[in-house]
């Protein structure tokens, strides 16, 4: 029995509600055995639904080929590659329309929303099989309320405040609305597989958080550090790769930058949490942009209990933006996997990704 997961956000470039929809298969006007496949519609508002304010609607294909040199006998796997619905205080993303197909067939399929409410596929596949396509189509809008000013950023608690109230929620706040968002938080602020804590990621972060700094300007001055101090170097570094090792060499990509800056600010006590998805990148002035070449990225996001999540990419040294697009979260890259599972067989194989962000019009 074989395991394997993929990991996209090393690929790429530098630079809250949610709907639980139901489960339907389609089968294609002509179908074999060996070539039949399956489309779970995760989403069923219509791509037709009016564009709100300045929002802006993409659509993102996400392809992962398997061709094994070998047969595979059975696989159990789990996709989570459909973008959420939520908003922040800066940001909101609505997922319209999502779909996956799968080829071969899956002999079993089904969804549920896991701990952090990312909707997942579960699917199996009960027979011999040489390779497997997962495609998932999506169409999802991007509206920003306002630029984050220094005014925003000011305006949040100082930090210290922030992470005493996170730890002892009953005995600092007087709004009792808030103590059950205030008591989800906490669950980010412990150590996690890829996210650990240690006194020298709390050295490197205090730097930016001096006394009675208010949170989010503190968090917005340790991002530039990261992106000043690291180099982003693809290929440095794999999944199972330390930050310990990262903080010392200096040097990964946007999802050790993430687990990087997880680790600081949860070892001064903060919440904060993974997130994963995609970013529109474009093509230099001249050149046509080139399809499938986008990538998937990674970045964090941070509470303060008046504001809620706050997002920042630590890769590219600025928050979120509307380019940036939410597939889900979760504590470290481990919580949001795009797609995992387990194989038998004796076959082997490297997976092909390629994913393509586009701007809709009209």
């Amino acid at each position: 029995m074989n395991d394997y997961d993929v990991s996209l956000a090393e690929k790429s470039p530098l630079i809250p509600s949610f709907d639980k929809a139901s489960l339907t298969k389609e089968s294609p006007e002509k179908e074999s055995s060996e070539e039949a496949f399956s489309q779970v519609k995760l989403a069923t508002p219509s791509a037709e639904t009016p564009l709100t304010g300045d929002a802006q609607r993409y659509r993102v294909l996400h392809t992962t080929e398997y061709e094994y040199q070998g047969t595979v006998n059975i696989c159990q796997n789990t996709a989570l590659l459909k973008p959420r619905t939520y908003s922040t205080p800066l940001l909101e993303q609505r997922c319209i329309t999502s779909s996956l197909q799968i080829t071969p067939r899956p002999d079993d399929d089904r969804t549920h929303t896991d701990f952090f409410g990312n909707e997942v596929l579960y699917f199996a596949l009960q027979k011999p099989h040489e390779t497997l396509t997962i495609s998932a189509t999506s169409v999802l809008e991007k509206h920003s309320f306002a630029p984050a000013t220094d005014d925003f950023l000011s305006a949040s608690e100082p930090w210290e405040r922030v992470a005493d109230l996170v730890r002892f929620p009953y005995t600092g706040l007087t709004e009792t609305r808030l103590y059950s968002t205030v008591l989800d938080a906490a669950q980010y602020t412990f150590p996690s597989a890829f996210a650990g804590i240690s006194a020298e990621l709390r050295d490197y972060a205090a730097l930016s958080f001096a006394p009675h700094r208010p949170l989010l300007e503190a968090v917005r001055d340790f991002v530039r550090r990261i992106y000043t101090d690291f180099q982003y170097v693809p290929g440095f570094t794999t999944i199972s790769t330390p930050i310990a090792t990262v903080l010392r060499e200096r040097k990964g990509v946007c999802q050790d930058f993430a687990h990087l800056a997880l680790g600081c600010l949860r070892s001064l006590g903060l919440a904060a949490r993974y997130v994963s998805g995609y970013i529109e990148t474009l093509p230099p002035e001249g050149k046509e942009r080139l399809v499938g070449a986008d990538a998937s990225h990674a970045w964090i996001a941070v509470f303060e209990p008046h504001l809620g999540w706050v997002e920042f990419d630590p890769t590219n040294n600025h928050l979120v933006r509307q380019q940036h697009l939410t597939v889900g979260w979760g504590r470290d890259y481990g919580d949001v996997t795009p797609i995992k599972g387990v194989m038998l067989g004796a076959a082997t194989a490297e997976p092909e990704v390629s994913v393509d962000v586009a701007r809709l019009v009209g």
